[in-house]
């Protein structure tokens, strides 16, 4: 099947489908655009997207899967930096469960972040049963307490202390639900693509009433290998976790914007 479609009446030759494709895959002839490199196609939507007219179509990225864009920016710039300012990593949740249905929303608008050349190549697992979260805690803890004369991370004494005197989860925070992006174990993008989506997720939980925090003890002892919490999740064959976020409705809500250092930019 051809990779392009052009509609030759529409087309006025403006070439910028052929200007943004970050591949070099167009060329432009008396009849308009056409793929001189189809194999070097991408599928980011580009060429589609910049049409004025609507009159190019890619297999890889239909244009009856787009959606238009009546005005650009969609929010104003004042807007938009309350809203990023405004997430928050949340450590206390309510024990209420998130609807599945929710969850599913959430981690939807995971596919739409940028990954790597758009190799995207991530899927996800979510973790609704509360009973796993409490295995993997237990799981965690005695994995800290195996380097505990030369922990891993300074944190890890800390963290059992709490868990074993205490039962205090400070390292799965007694969140609801966890979610974890898996990827094929020889994708090189995988770490960079779900940093990338699971911001994504991040931002759009708050949307929803939800809020997140990466699990980085989790995913300390994941990316250590450590069998007996690896063997507690279903990862598909052939797939390795390549993070993790836990997820629920917050328990407090803040009132205020926190401040962070003063940015500091050299130019050259």
């Amino acid at each position: 099947m051809e990779l392009i479609k052009v509609d030759k009446d529409l087309c006025t030759r403006c070439e910028l489908c052929i200007k943004v494709c970050p591949s070099s895959v167009l060329a432009i002839n008396k009849d308009g655009p056409y793929a001189i490199n189809p194999d070097s196609c991408i599928a980011c939507g580009q060429c589609t997207a910049i049409c004025p007219n609507k009159s190019i179509d890619n297999m890889k990225s239909p244009l009856s899967k787009q959606i238009p864009i009546k005005n650009f920016p969609v929010i104003t710039s004042q807007t938009a930096e309350r809203f990023l300012r405004s997430r928050r990593s949340i450590r206390c949740y309510k024990e209420t469960p998130v609807p599945k249905e929710t969850l599913l929303k959430l981690i939807n608008i995971a596919r739409f972040a940028p990954t790597t050349s758009n190799t995207q190549g991530l899927s996800y697992i979510i973790v609704y049963d509360k009973k796993i979260l409490e295995k993997a805690t237990k799981i965690i803890v005695q994995w800290m307490e195996n380097q505990l004369e030369n922990p891993y991370h300074y944190s890890f004494p800390r963290h059992v202390k709490n868990y074993m005197e205490n039962g205090n989860d400070t390292i799965l925070r007694n969140a609801p639900h966890l979610i974890l992006a898996i990827a094929p174990n020889d994708f090189k993008n995988g770490r960079e693509n779900t940093i990338s989506s699971l911001s994504y997720v991040e931002l759009f939980a708050t949307t929803l009433g939800l809020g997140s925090c990466w699990a980085g003890l989790f995913e300390m002892c994941v990316f250590a290998d450590y069998a007996p919490l690896l063997n507690l999740f279903n990862i598909p064959e052939g797939k390795i976790i390549t993070g993790a976020l836990m997820v629920g409705y917050p328990k407090y809500k803040y009132k205020r914007l926190v401040d962070r250092n003063p940015i500091s930019i050299y130019t050259i």
